[in-house]
């Protein structure tokens, strides 16, 4: 009986301590700036790079078929794409939105595209166009009118943030990959969705696509951010982990299709429901691929 006491304190102990270490050298650092620094020996053994993919030859694709999900940020499994929005936490906690803004802004990442086609790239300077934009009031306005210089107090300034972003939506491809026999996933973009900068100021407003962010070009700059996990903070994932592995809740509303590819809600109109059900038949098809291969 008492064995099993100190067995129980142990490992309530242990349950306690571990999801303090959520840092490199948390539990030796002197002086909070220590905080973070890894050793000669942590550098080398680190792996900077992201697990690079397979290679596969379109003749081992049996069978593939494009969908387009769209990922609620409302959704508890989703907050880690979603959270930190205050920007106090440190260089290490960002939300998904500010690693590929500031990624883009350094030039670090450039195949950023209008659309999922990925068929022609949007600059920068349209990019940032759709970010931020300066209004005037009813004072400046007069003050503009009059031929006079507007104060900067009846400027007023708009920024998308990242707590503005609402949705994510995803393109990518599943296929079954007969060499190893089984239904595979590879996500080909990123976008994030946010109200249009000219309605931001509105009751109602009007929510775009942002840009789209080819996904296999940004793998390495996601790799060096870390998502929050929930279960175990000493153990946390990146964004490319978290984002190959699924690690999130998504929702088709789109996959190809003789239709020029047209979205559920096109055909299933006026009705959530029905759009819900459609999304999950799509889901279901694809998945049965795989089933119908080792039934017959």
């Amino acid at each position: 009986m008492m064995n099993l006491r100190y067995l129980l304190v142990a490992l309530s102990f242990g349950l306690v301590t571990v999801p303090t270490v959520a840092q490199s050298n948390l539990l030796n650092a002197k002086t909070p700036d220590q905080i973070g620094l890894k050793t000669a020996a942590q550098l080398e053994s680190d792996n900077d790079k992201p697990l690079e993919y397979g290679y596969v030859h379109d003749r081992d694709v049996l069978m593939g078929k494009t969908v387009w999900e769209i990922i609620d940020l409302d959704e508890r499994i989703n907050f880690p794409l979603y959270f930190p929005v205050d920007g106090d936490l440190g260089p290490d906690r960002k939300p998904l939105y500010d690693v590929l803004t500031e990624a883009m802004k350094s030039g670090r990442l450039t195949e950023i595209y209008t659309d999922s086609y990925f068929t022609a790239k949007k600059s920068m300077k349209d990019i940032e166009s759709a970010l931020a934009r300066k209004d005037t009031t009813d004072a400046g306005r007069e003050q503009y009118n009059a031929g006079l210089p507007i104060s900067e107090e009846y400027i007023v300034p708009y920024n998308i943030e990242s707590f503005h972003v609402s949705d994510y939506k995803i393109k990518g491809y599943w296929y079954f990959d007969k060499r190893q026999g089984e239904l595979k996933y590879r996500l080909l973009g990123i976008c994030p969705v946010t109200p249009d900068i000219f309605t931001l100021d509105k009751e109602e407003q009007d929510y775009i696509e942002l840009f789209w962010v080819y996904f296999p070009a940004a793998r390495e700059v996601l790799h060096e951010y870390k998502a929050f996990n929930d279960r175990n903070s000493a153990m946390p994932i990146t964004f490319d982990h978290l984002l190959n592995s699924r690690r999130f809740n998504a929702v088709i509303y789109r996959e190809e299709n003789v239709y020029g590819d047209r979205e559920i809600e096109k055909y299933m109109k006026d009705n959530a429901l029905n759009q819900l059900l459609e999304s999950e038949r799509v889901k279901e098809k694809i998945r049965n691929f795989e089933q119908d291969m080792w039934n017959y």
